[in-house]
């Protein structure tokens, strides 16, 4: 009985660590060829002025984030659902986007697109490339709030912030109880 009992334990370990496996190549697909997308989007510059009222379609990719400090380019799709993220850096519909003058959110999880979250430092550049121009941010503070916090997100009009949330602590397993906030703000 004992034996039986450890040989399913071991199936089990191995069931979940191969699902485990599955589910990180399919991100790592899913971010790679979004990031394709929007690179594509963001190749030929447009008129600014095209782009001024741009409302983009949820699931599309609008752009890229481009973090200096961790060496990484990442897509930026539209919208936050757990279906958003798993192909980039979630554009929170509600907010605005680069260039309106107001406040900018993306999200992104810990343990894909926002790896190594912790090593980034107040004045680090963010740099957001859409298809209408090029936005450059510097980080000016960082704060750790609960889970369900949502007075990070407010209007910042007429000065533009961008604002980064992920899940922390950054090494837990199983569903985070904080958030780990990053404000940038727009240089000019």
């Amino acid at each position: 009985m004992l034996k039986k009992l450890a040989l399913l334990l071991i199936a089990l370990g191995i069931s979940a660590f191969a699902y485990g496996g599955f589910q990180l190549v399919k991100s790592v697909s899913q971010e790679k060829a979004t990031l394709k997308e929007a690179k594509a989007l963001t190749k030929v510059a447009k008129d600014p002025t095209h782009f001024k009222e741009w409302d983009p379609t949820l699931n599309d990719a609008i752009g890229i984030l481009t973090i200096p400090r961790l060496h990484r380019d990442l897509p930026i799709v539209e919208g936050t659902s757990p279906d958003q993220l798993e192909k980039g850096v979630g554009h929170f519909k509600r907010s605005a986007l680069p260039g309106q003058k107001d406040q900018i959110v993306l999200s992104g999880h810990r343990d894909t697109v926002f790896r190594e979250f912790g090593a980034l430092e107040i004045g680090d550049p963010l740099i957001v490339k859409m298809p209408y121009g090029t936005f450059t941010y510097t980080i000016r503070a960082t704060e750790i709030v609960g889970r369900d916090d949502l007075s990070v997100i407010h209007s910042t009009k007429p000065k533009e912030e961008l604002v980064l949330t992920t899940c922390y602590p950054f090494h837990y397993i199983g569903n985070a109880p904080k958030r780990f906030i990053v404000y940038a703000d727009r240089e000019r």
